[in-house]
């Protein structure tokens, strides 16, 4: 069965840094583009990032541009975020899915479970 996984969340402080892991079992993402979302509490599902299957072609999200860095490693089967410079306002619920990068939420697929990311002092 298709499944995603993140991990890799936790509570840090502004200014810190922390790197995600979404692990898919069930299929090889070598052939799929990965997005990587948030949802805040009483808020909307965003996007945040998104990698092609090529690798090519990459999109931020404005406000987390040229602090986050999203990449994959397909021998692990694995696509990662890298996030720096962290700021309150990035906290949320992260979730990975499978879909097109220039696509909604709402057009993704296999959404994982989520990982929860506070940065707070």
């Amino acid at each position: 069965q298709v499944q995603l996984v993140e991990s890799g969340g936790g509570l840090v402080q502004p200014g810190g840094s922390l790197r995600l892991s979404c692990a898919a079992s069930g299929f090889t993402l070598d052939h799929y583009a990965i997005g990587w979302f948030r949802q805040a509490p009483g808020k909307e599902r965003e996007g945040v990032s998104c990698i092609f299957s090529s690798g090519t072609t990459i999109y931020y999200e404005d406000s987390v541009k040229g602090r986050f860095t999203i990449s994959r490693d397909n021998a692990k089967n694995t696509v990662y975020l890298q996030m720096n410079s962290l700021k309150p306002e990035d906290t949320a619920v992260y979730y990975c899915a499978v879909g097109g990068c220039y696509d909604p939420p709402r057009n993704f697929a296999s959404w994982g479970q989520g990982t929860q990311v506070t940065v707070s002092s």
